[in-house]
């Protein structure tokens, strides 16, 4: 029996289904996250036995339904539980929040697939959603081809979630929607994808967000998916922006981390009013932050768990969902970067955290949520304009 075998069955044993245990389980290990995150960096991608602690919090199952047989965590019980795990180390805060979407795209996919392809609760699944592949339309399915980046986590992934364009007979088909050309999710097992090892970066190295290429591979009809269409049960977690929005637990955990770090080490400074200011200035910029994103969290909680939509919230809210995501990872940068200036230069060598924490939440910021097309996309939205990103705000059309 393997190591994962093992896992999995303590896991199923000791019956990890519930919220505050998959929490406390991801608060234990922070310490020994944090202890791993020179060899985390140096490996470029989480090393096996740190993989193997991330399973045995729950975390990779945290997105699973009920009725799956899962512990359905609520969108702000998964941010919680990926804040905990990135104030340990941010690369495997990543790697948890991606590998944890195995669940969330369960609920798009018919019940009896779902469950043929997750025999387990803790697989993990990886990917670019963004539609770069090429999908040949062919009997009961597609053939699949294509180059995709930022596939975080895919060298320990089970299962990999690409975004294709679709062909029928070598040319573009259009989307039912009107589009000109139709896309739409395609997974594959791990074995059928090439990695190719191109993630040399400034951060989130351990992350090991590589390049991949998938080469003319059988795709069946029912292995796709789209976020429009639901197969079974709606659900507040079955809607089309649900992969977004335990992201920000990664800037989050980081940027309390850091500040963690500093306050831990200035009583010889108490007095210093430098430190004073600078630290409270980043307290309440955390604070506030964070605050952002569980309230506006909450409240679309609220609407969905009473059995209404997303285009039940006002547009205020709504436009707060991906606003506040994008300005905790721009906050968590800019805490870490005063951090690191008031440290000065004990905070330059590669021993020091903030060394670290510097390069991850300047990588992180790069990523699409913490990029200046979501501001574009929600004051469109406000204001009745075209938003170029229409899924951070859970729209498909």
């Amino acid at each position: 029996m393997t190591i994962v075998d093992d896992t999995i069955n303590e896991l199923e044993d000791r019956d990890v289904h519930s919220a505050g245990e998959i929490l406390a389980r991801a608060r234990d290990i922070a310490p020994r996250l944090r202890e791993r995150s020179d060899d985390i960096e140096r490996a470029r991608r989480l090393p096996p036995d740190v993989v193997e602690m991330l399973r045995n919090t729950g975390v990779f199952r945290m997105g699973f339904s009920r009725d799956f047989g899962g512990p359905e965590l609520t969108s702000i019980e998964q941010t919680e539980v990926i804040e905990a795990i990135a104030y340990g180390d941010a690369s495997a805060g990543w790697c948890a929040m991606i590998g944890s979407d195995s669940g969330l795209y369960a609920s798009f996919l018919a019940e009896p697939v779902a469950r043929k392809m997750f025999p387990t609760l803790d697989m993990t699944t990886a990917g670019l959603l963004f539609p770069t592949g090429r999908a040949e339309r062919v009997p009961g399915g597609y053939r699949l081809s294509g180059r995709w980046q930022f596939g975080s986590g895919i060298t320990h992934s089970d299962w990999v979630v690409s975004g294709a364009f679709i062909y029928r007979d070598g040319r573009p088909e259009p989307s039912p929607e009107g589009d000109p050309h139709d896309s739409r999710l395609m997974i594959v097992p791990r074995s059928q994808v090439e990695v190719i090892d191109t993630w040399h970066t400034t951060g989130l190295a351990g992350s090991g967000s590589c390049d991949y290429t998938i080469t003319d591979v059988f795709v069946p009809e029912e292995h796709t998916l789209e976020f429009g269409t639901v197969p079974g049960r709606p659900s507040p977690l079955a809607q089309p922006e649900v992969h977004m929005r335990n992201m920000p637990g990664v800037p989050l955990g980081v940027a309390r981390a850091a500040l963690d770090h500093v306050l831990d080490g200035s009583a010889a400074r108490a007095d210093d009013y430098r430190l004073q200011v600078t630290l409270a200035e980043c307290e309440a910029d955390l604070n506030a932050a964070r605050h952002g994103v569980y309230g506006s969290m909450r409240r679309q909680w609220e609407v969905l768990s009473a059995g209404a939509t997303l285009d039940d919230l006002t547009a205020h809210e709504r436009a707060a969902l991906p606003l506040s995501r994008l300005h905790a990872f721009r906050t968590a940068r800019s805490i870490v970067t005063r951090l690191y200036d008031l440290r000065q230069t004990a905070s330059i060598y590669r021993p020091s955290p903030l060394d670290r924490w510097l390069r991850d939440t300047t990588t992180m910021c790069q990523h699409v949520v913490a990029q200046d097309r979501i501001l574009q996309s929600a004051g469109a939205y406000l204001i009745g304009g075209t938003p170029s990103f229409k899924l951070s705000l859970g729209l498909t059309s």
